[in-house]
């Protein structure tokens, strides 16, 4: 698999990453096996967050590792905290308590990447900054990023925060493209002309942030996959087409559309099947010409002024 280096740190990763949300429904034995299977594919970043399982997808996957032919030293944990049961929290109390439990349910001394996860309107800079730089003296995180914040609130965060940010993890599929399509619609009065995203995708790439995608194969927010569901025919159509031009599954094309674009953006896979992690990872094997990523944009429905 293909590398691509994170933000402005010196951390190399497979480009693909493998999100565990789902994890907790395994067996430890079952998590060892997708670690394992993702490993030999070439994705060696996983990613947690603390509400995931309530935690118990952290606790699982550390115990899969402890099992597993894979050692700390092979693999790039990522956690994120500021998610609370009905309310956000990016108080310094509250990430330094989140990264305490995650190091303890993960059983490792550090954690790679940091996000913060979800915007927090009452967020004091201050107090992140003083958080974030009492993790990263003491050695328990090594970078930071945020999920789904725009511009304005990253540049807030900046006015305080001394360490770079290096990912802003957001939602991204074929059937969710707001962070693409106002770009092709500036100036008219259509509703993709509607600055949804707020420019991040150009700001990622000005300021060397990753853009890590969550949910590469759902529409909407959390209502499904769009892969193999009937009533999303023609972008079906069209991976498939190029599934079998290119020898590969519709997932693996799905993928490569992400893959393809310029700003080197990191699908999040949450996948917990061995093979379709597989299937998954032969996307960074395949190249898709300017034509092709064109059409299977405008096969979801989308048209180009």
């Amino acid at each position: 698999m293909k590398k691509l280096n994170l933000g402005t740190s010196d951390i190399q990763a497979g480009e693909i990453s493998l999100g565990c949300m789902r994890m907790s429904s395994l067996t430890s034995q079952e998590a060892a096996t997708v670690i394992e299977t993702a490993i030999e594919t070439g994705i060696d970043l996983f990613d947690h967050a603390d509400i995931y399982g309530g935690g118990k997808s952290e606790e699982v996957f550390a115990s899969a590792l402890e099992q597993s032919s894979i050692n700390r030293e092979q693999i790039i944990l990522q956690t994120k905290c500021g998610i609370r049961k009905g309310f956000f929290d990016f108080s310094k109390e509250h990430i330094l308590q989140s990264v305490e439990g995650s190091l303890k349910r993960l059983n490792t001394d550090y954690i790679d990447i940091l996000l913060l996860h979800r915007p927090d309107t009452l967020m004091e800079p201050e107090e992140v900054a003083e958080a974030f730089t009492s993790l990263k003296e003491s050695g328990k995180v090594r970078y930071f990023g945020v999920s789904n914040q725009n511009p304005m609130q990253i540049e807030l965060l900046k006015k305080n925060v001394k360490q770079h940010l290096i990912i802003n993890q957001l939602q991204l599929s074929i059937m969710h493209t707001p962070m693409i399509d106002a770009g092709f619609n500036v100036n008219m009065q259509n509703d993709p002309s509607v600055v949804r995203a707020s420019g991040i995708l150009e700001y990622s790439r000005l300021h060397d942030m990753t853009i890590q995608a969550w949910s590469p194969f759902q529409y909407g927010m959390i209502e499904g996959t769009f892969m193999g569901n009937k009533d999303y025919p023609e972008v079906n159509a069209k991976l498939q087409e190029l599934a079998e031009k290119k020898g590969v599954t519709d997932s693996a094309i799905a993928i490569a559309w992400i893959l393809s674009h310029p700003a080197s953006i990191q699908p999040v896979v949450g996948s917990m099947n061995p093979q379709r992690l597989k299937d998954i990872a032969e996307a960074s094997n395949i190249t898709l010409t300017r034509e092709e990523w064109y059409e299977i944009y405008r096969s979801a429905g989308n048209v180009l002024p």
